[in-house]
């Protein structure tokens, strides 16, 4: 049954103006939903979650209040990635129309814009996610992608609406960072432009030929700091510099955020269908435009029940797939552990890539910023805890001197000299919840840590002198410069989380022909480690002679620190 939150809706004051002869359009947003289209959790006594099923009980009870005829659904990208259910569907059951399609076609979206996670997933998925979605009527947006042949849009840049009673124009823009995340196989025949070297061009080109009322520019960028300086993140410099646009959506860094500049909002409803972003324009007859933006948190418990019956059969189909077993675990696997030093979760992921590869040294980060993986029977649910994104593995070439620059740069995102603090860690506000909370300042999915060496990381000294590597995890004497074959996620290889650029120095031009090796998906080779072994236990994971060993020191000071700061962020 619907649940009927019109009264909720009606309530606004901004509504008011619609039931005395203005216009009024609502804009609701979701982003990163990362393949959350199910409620229930696949594995039998974990907690239900929020999902695009609880954003179709609040969009169709706002519906129901207000018509449809007045509300636009956008997505701002990161669709096809992420989940059970997308790499399921993306790679296992491929046949016929995608699930992923027929669900935001059930649920009347208007427009999705391209992320670099649906890029991620490959020309065979992407592309034909866009075709399907193109044969309902839904744009599959990214103006910015150029396609190498003619210079024309690879993706849909725009579509017009009327809605609310306004000609409205979505244009749409995926991230312009992609080409510095993922290999060129995946991008092939594409180029990405800046959003704030294309956005307004595009936004004066539409408002001279359409002469929309709104105009609403869907992109697949973060907020940012708004001072220029972080390509993947365009949102508040797009915030400050465009002119002629009313809504300005952003997604990627996965934080809801709202905020308004001279009667343009920028809204980004998080992640993971856990918010979505709601903008309501209204217009007086003789009267100009007034916009009024919010963050609205969705209820896990909430959820439309036609909805997830018509898409029970595909739900089961991932169940019984992500609850075969895989193995046995000896031991529980926690990943915020890694934030302390070594523990078993970074030393199966380092084994794992030292032993596919055949690599000298491994790099590695704790992809999953909180979870935990029990002893016993491990199923391949439990991969998606361990790998939770579908990285390949590379090898490449690095100079040990590159390879110190390179942990100096990952360390310095994420300790700092001790005081009150050992975590590179601040308080800041919350917008889900209006209070404050402790986050780390870097992505953790950036906090690499070495395998195959011996070393320490010193948090006394100051920040490139830190760590002292004493030799490889043989024994053997480790030379700066000597080159070692080193094992790393494809994101980073293509120069993600800049690593290899900003901490080595590294021209992006450099990176492919340091390349010596690509093998299949870090998550799959986990997967053939544990059908090889059938046991896997710390021992196995924990070799010395094989990954090396590492700490950080002062140990009986600095330790103490990163567990009161652990506490704080959890």
């Amino acid at each position: 049954m619907k649940q009927n939150l019109a009264p909720i809706f009606v309530a606004l004051s901004l509504l008011a103006v619609a039931c005395s002869g203005g216009q009024t359009l609502h804009i609701v947003t979701t982003g990163d939903v990362h393949g959350s289209w199910f409620d229930e959790p696949y594995v039998e006594g974990r907690a239900t979650r929020t999902s695009l099923m609880s954003v179709y009980a609040w969009v169709d009870s706002l519906r129901q209040a207000v018509g449809n005829r007045n509300v636009l659904l956008l997505d701002a990208g990161d669709c096809l990635q992420g989940d059970n259910a997308s790499y399921y569907y993306n790679y296992v059951d491929t046949d016929g129309v995608h699930p992923f399609v027929q669900i935001v076609d059930y649920m009347g979206y208007d427009a999705i814009a391209v992320g670099n996670h649906d890029i991620e997933t490959g020309h065979k998925v992407y592309d034909k996610v866009a075709t399907q979605l193109r044969d309902r009527g839904i744009p599959f947006m990214g103006a910015n992608a150029v396609s190498d042949d003619d210079d024309s849009p690879y993706f849909a840049s725009y579509k017009m609406f009327r809605r609310g009673g306004f000609s409205v124009a979505v244009i749409g823009f995926t991230n312009p960072n992609i080409k510095e995340w993922l290999g060129p196989a995946l991008w092939e025949g594409m180029e990405f432009e800046s959003l704030t070297d294309c956005v307004q061009d595009w936004v004066d080109r539409v408002r001279k030929k359409e002469r929309p009322d709104v105009v609403v520019v869907l992109t697949h960028s973060g907020t940012g700091p708004g001072d220029g300086s972080v390509l993947e993140s365009q949102g508040l410099d797009l915030l400050e510099s465009l002119e002629g646009v009313d809504v300005l959506v952003c997604s990627h860094d996965h934080r809801p955020y709202t905020s308004e500049k001279d009667g343009l909002w920028l809204i980004n409803g998080g992640a993971r269908a856990g918010y979505v972003g709601h903008v309501v324009i209204t217009r007086k007859k003789g009267a100009g435009k007034q916009l009024r933006g919010e963050v609205v948190r969705m209820d896990k418990n909430k959820v439309d029940v036609g909805m997830k019956e018509r898409f029970r059969p595909d739900f089961e189909a991932v169940r019984d797939f992500t609850v075969r077993p895989v193995g046995h675990l000896d031991m529980e696997l926690h990943t915020r552990e890694a934030y302390l030093g070594m523990c078993d979760y970074v030393n199966l992921v380092h084994t794992v890539q030292l032993q596919s590869s055949g690599a000298q040294i491994s790099f590695a980060a704790p992809l999953t910023f909180n979870g935990t993986v029990k002893s016993g029977q491990v199923i391949y649910d439990d991969m998606f805890t361990i790998y939770p994104f579908e990285n390949q593995l590379y090898v490449m070439k690095l100079t040990g001197k590159e390879i110190r620059q390179y942990l100096e740069h990952s360390y310095d995102g994420w300790i700092q000299t001790p005081g009150e603090h050992a975590l590179k860690i601040r308080q800041e506000p919350d917008a889900r919840t209006g209070s404050r909370r402790w986050s780390f300042e870097g992505r953790t999915y950036n906090f690499d840590s070495a395998a195959g060496l011996v070393y320490t990381v010193n948090l006394t000294r100051p920040a490139g002198q830190r760590v002292q590597i004493r030799s490889l995890a043989d024994g053997s004497r480790f030379d700066e410069d000597r080159e070692y074959t080193v094992a790393m996620t494809s994101y980073r290889a293509n120069g993600g989380g800049e690593m290899l650029t900003k901490g080595i120095g590294l021209d992006a031009d450099e990176l492919a022909g340091r390349i010596e090796g690509r093998f299949p998906e870090i998550r799959e080779l986990i997967h053939q480690y544990f059908k090889k072994h059938g046991i896997v236990d710390a021992a196995l994971v924990g070799d010395r002679s094989v990954i090396g060993e590492w700490h950080f020191v002062p140990e009986s000071s600095v330790r103490p620190l990163m567990q009161k700061d652990l506490e704080l962020i959890f």
